[in-house]
């Protein structure tokens, strides 16, 4: 892998003044990159590929689902730059159902070349992509980059979505993961989203017959009734312990 510079921080520098052809619906749009950042806290945070491994598994999903503890820091947008085309972007963004992400399609890595973060990945099949990296970018300035290891491979240490929110508020609690499983037309699993909702409460909504079925839960839970929560990895159960745990 030969890099195009030695992946150095821009940090008090303009973001490049670039713009993208994006697909909306069934028409061309340009999108200018001053759209973006123009009087606006934003966080960027770009990557390999579209559907590759660690993005798809790891990378895009924190950002989202720290979507709004961002806003809450004072964050207007959350974009994801990656070299692809926007038909591919789009494709990737409704597959992973992340609301809360703007894709920028970078499709010929003119905004990643003038980043300095245009790397080979010829070795893969790939050509050129992105560097991982994420920055905070303050009305159009690049206040702070979180930039991985020239090292070899694909690492991933710095750029994720706690690191970021770890500089923005040291102090700062990242919302526990939360997912449930539930049934169409079941009163107690809308009792029990509810009461997610209601205690400020993200969750993964699991349903039977769609996402999973009576089989899989049995095996995951060790009971047969919906809904079934988890909160932070912890079983607490229906929708009574739910309320039992609030309280």
């Amino acid at each position: 892998m030969s890099m195009s510079t030695e992946l150095q921080s821009k940090e008090g520098q303009k973001i490049p003044d670039v713009s993208w052809q994006t697909r909306a619906g069934e028409e061309w749009k340009t999108l200018h990159s001053k759209d973006i950042f123009d009087g606006k806290k934003v966080i960027v945070f770009s990557l390999p590929g579209a559907f590759t491994p660690t993005c798809s598994s790891t990378h895009l999903p924190r950002f989202n689902q720290l979507a709004g503890v961002f806003k809450a820091k004072g964050v207007d947008e959350i974009c994801c730059v990656s070299v692809n085309d926007t038909f591919v972007m789009n494709a990737w963004l409704a597959d992973q159902e992340a609301e809360n992400i703007t894709v920028v399609p970078d499709g010929n890595g003119e905004f990643t070349e003038a980043m300095g973060m245009l790397v080979d990945k010829a070795d893969l099949g790939f050509g050129k992509r992105s560097w991982r990296y994420s920055m905070l970018v303050n009305d159009g300035v690049i206040e702070k980059m979180f930039i991985e290891p020239n090292v070899p491979g694909d690492p991933f240490e710095v750029s994720d979505a706690d690191t970021m929110l770890n500089y923005l508020d040291p102090e700062a609690a990242a919302p526990q993961e939360v997912s449930l499983f539930t049934k169409p037309g079941c009163p107690f699993c809308a009792k029990a989203k509810a009461l997610l909702t209601e205690k400020g409460f993200d969750y993964e909504e699991i349903s039977l017959g769609k996402d999973a079925s009576l089989a899989s839960l049995k095996a995951i839970t060790g009971r047969e009734t919906v809904p079934q929560v988890y909160i932070g990895g912890k079983h607490i159960g229906g929708s009574d312990d739910l309320e039992a745990y609030f309280a």
